[in-house]
């Protein structure tokens, strides 16, 4: 049996949540930091509570990322948390969601320690895989050794980065996803399309699943080809919103989307990938929406 047999609920978009739902101010687009506090702790398994309970009227298993997205060393350093302080607070988040899964009464549980890109995730990286691996190898590790089930790089703008991730994950023996987002054209940032992303990972060093995080599922669709490597997609988390990275960027009030048209086309999506497991959301997403796409059509697998 494999982790992720069956389905799985996850969740939506955490960050875009806290701040435009709960009022926070999360700099740098950082959760992570809520860790510190006990409001921040308690407010986060709220957060995270409200997942379980869709999973349970799904009767689906449930997948929660832990909210560690920016918990890297170039983005952590910035906010003034050197290297001992991520590795506590990595291994705070795991800790974190694991007790709330323990207190889920789902038919199965898994702890994702989420890990974000090395730039900006609206951004191309760096193509320099090896590199990738040792900035990434210190969260992977941090993760991996508090008990994450697998680690998921999330955001991914262009093959060299997810390779970088998967090596790490391999040198810390933990099974790792890679998800990749894309423009409003079906394009990674850096001009890859999502087949050559996929296999060019798959050349280098496959990850053990792939998927697709922050972009609307009209712009994915753009990408899909009938290509076998649609059958290596795992993972589903689309945006609220149609708007393009550029424009999101830049918005002050959330665009929370149109949901029958977010539910139709995400389905219209998964009609063409038959391996996805795990549906949740991203940016702009909340409970309501990952709710209406499981019982549109829940996954059964």
């Amino acid at each position: 049996m494999g982790i992720l047999d069956g389905s799985w609920v996850t969740e939506g978009g955490l960050e875009t949540d806290l701040i435009f739902h709960h009022g926070l101010d999360l700099p740098d687009f950082a959760a992570f930091p809520l860790l510190e506090e006990d409001d921040g702790a308690a407010l986060l398994r709220r957060y995270y509570a409200d997942y379980a309970a869709i999973a349970r009227t799904a009767r689906a298993g449930l997948l929660l990322e832990t909210p560690t997205w920016r918990a890297n060393p170039g983005w952590g350093r910035g906010l003034g948390y050197d290297d001992a302080a991520l590795d506590r607070l990595n291994r705070a988040a795991v800790a974190l969601v694991r007790a709330v899964l323990e207190e889920a009464d789902v038919p199965a549980v898994r702890v994702s320690g989420c890990v974000g890109p090395r730039g900006d995730g609206y951004v191309a990286s760096d193509a320099d895989a090896d590199a990738a691996a040792d900035y990434h190898r210190a969260q992977v590790r941090s993760l991996a050794d508090a008990g994450a089930d697998l680690v998921h790089a999330m955001t991914m703008t262009a093959p060299a980065e997810a390779i970088g991730v998967v090596r790490a994950a391999r040198s810390a023996g933990v099974p790792v996803a890679v998800s990749f987002t894309v423009e409003t054209d079906g394009r990674l940032p850096d001009g890859s399309t999502l087949a050559e992303a996929v296999r060019a990972v798959d050349a280098a060093d496959p990850a053990d699943f792939y998927g697709l995080n922050c972009a609307h599922p009209t712009h994915v669709l753009a990408a899909l080809d009938g290509g076998a490597w649609q059958e290596r997609l795992t993972f589903v988390r689309p945006n609220a919103s149609t708007l393009s990275h550029a424009e999101l960027d830049v918005m002050e009030e959330l665009d929370s989307g149109d949901l029958p048209l977010l539910v139709r086309t995400t389905h219209e999506l998964l009609a063409q990938l038959p391996g996805v497991a795990v549906l949740g959301g991203c940016c702009g997403t909340d409970r309501r929406h990952v709710a209406a796409l499981w019982e549109a059509a829940p996954l059964t697998r």
